[in-house]
């Protein structure tokens, strides 16, 4: 599976960003699909994952009710759309693909495939 993350970029706190991540090859379906984050000097964090036949998305306690995770399996997509942004949130963005066990699904470990990830800079 290779994939590409777009749709970064600069906003203002309180502002709206959609990514994207476009995944090829046919098995796309059946992979769990992720996105994680890592500022300077920090370790690459959670951020949120659905499973592969589980329309239900998992998101960290940090972007809840603020992050929302969802994919189109048709087109080999999955969008991570991000409202009320903050400072904290500026971060490189990756989008990974795997098939971890339930409590390796937070963890990068889990995932065998990654994005080149796509910069968000949130301004105060």
């Amino acid at each position: 599976v290779q994939l590409q993350a777009s749709g970064g970029g600069w906003v203002q706190s309180g502002g709206s960003l959609r990514l994207s991540c476009a995944a090829s090859g046919s098995a796309y379906r059946s992979y769990t699909m992720a996105w994680f984050r890592q500022a300077p000097g920090k370790e690459r964090e959670f951020v949120a994952a659905m499973k592969a036949y589980n329309s239900n998305p998992i998101h960290a306690n940090s972007v809840k009710g603020r992050f929302t995770m969802s994919r189109d399996n048709a087109k080999n997509m999955a969008y991570l759309q991000m409202d009320s942004l903050k400072p904290e949130d500026t971060a490189v963005y990756f989008c990974g693909a795997g098939r971890p066990i339930t409590s390796m699904i937070s963890s990068p470990m889990g995932y065998n495939y990654w994005g080149q990830g796509t910069q968000v800079t949130v301004s105060s």
